[in-house]
């Protein structure tokens, strides 16, 4: 088992013992079965009574998981094919964001979604998945090409925000995004958005109008990282663990202020420890809304969709 994170430590004492009794049990040939399974019951109890009580910021460093599944894998392991489109037809192709046609239990969908890199060489083709405004200008023109061709469109957000760079904000980064907000909320075919790893911002909100919105277990979902705010209100990164309390952007929290539709459960430890299985469920989720929102005409789906982000953030006057 990888451990990655200070509060997985209980298990990793555990394992290490698992293994040690092990060892012992096949060099001296002594039946040590009794300890094992008493050391393996042990260990699922503490992982059961970990992952059931995780703090907002816990779940975020389990979203940015190096092994977590990107984008790419779970349209490998979701779909029957998929075809790549790229550019954006004006400035060039944003390889922070993928999108293309794919077929998902004999259903043709426009996936589109943010792709990090698993490592240094690939991080910095991907740029970290932080899209430059062509790369939300590519998403459009998919969106817009699914709509003409009357297929859904499926989103696959995971982004610690749009690029920042001067160069993005030359060409049109606020502006790209908020043409985005305002096409998908008329996007005359069904659209299903999943955040899969981090949400972060503008960024992760230039793909995310749609019917329904969803997030995995462990993934986190705010105007802000925890980091960021911690550092604009305290100064420092010191605090980051408070400010993913208060920032309330846990999949538990998000649903519970009905800033989403839905969450969808992981695999016990995270998607990584099970990618197969979380792309497994995502597919499951992903045909059942499919077949409830084709059900639906397109004026309905438009209503539906802007009375939904309407109704977010109302203040009513005592």
């Amino acid at each position: 088992m990888k451990i990655t994170f200070d509060f997985e430590k209980p298990l990793a004492d555990l394992q290490a013992q698992i293994d040690k009794v092990q060892q012992v049990e096949e060099k001296t040939k002594v039946d040590m079965s009794a300890t094992i399974n008493e050391l393996q019951e042990k260990f699922e109890t503490t992982k059961t009574q970990i992952y059931s009580n995780l703090t907002g910021w816990q779940r975020v460093q389990i979203s940015r998981h190096p092994e977590r599944p990107y984008t790419l894998q779970y349209l490998e392991l979701m779909c029957d094919d998929f075809i790549e489109l790229h550019g954006d037809r004006t400035v060039g192709d944003d390889k922070a964001i993928i999108g293309g046609f794919g077929s998902i239990n004999g259903e043709t969908a426009m996936f589109i979604g943010h792709q990090k890199g698993r490592n240094t060489k690939d991080r910095q083709y991907r740029n970290f998945g932080m899209a430059n405004p062509e790369g939300y200008r590519k998403a459009l023109r998919l969106m817009k090409l699914a709509e003409k061709f009357n297929k859904p469109v499926i989103t696959l957000i995971d982004t610690p925000g749009a690029f920042p760079g001067l160069e993005a904000e030359e060409r049109g980064q606020g502006e790209a995004i908020a043409r985005n907000l305002l096409e998908m909320s008329v996007l005359r075919v069904p659209v299903i958005c999943v955040i899969i790893g981090e949400g972060a911002s503008g960024g992760a909100l230039g793909l995310a109008i749609g019917d329904k919105v969803f997030m995995l277990e462990n993934s986190w979902y705010s105007v802000i990282s925890p980091e960021n705010c911690s550092t604009i209100l305290w100064k420092t990164w010191e605090n980051k663990e408070k400010a993913a309390e208060v920032l309330k952007l846990s999949s538990p929290e998000m649903l519970k202020n009905k800033l989403i539709d839905g969450v969808i459960k992981e695999p016990m430890g995270g998607a990584h420890q099970d990618p197969v299985a979380m792309a497994t469920i995502l597919k499951k989720h992903l045909i059942k809304d499919l077949k409830e929102l084709k059900a639906k005409d397109a004026d309905q789906l438009v209503a539906e969709r802007i009375d939904k982000f309407c109704s977010m953030g109302v203040v009513v006057e005592g």
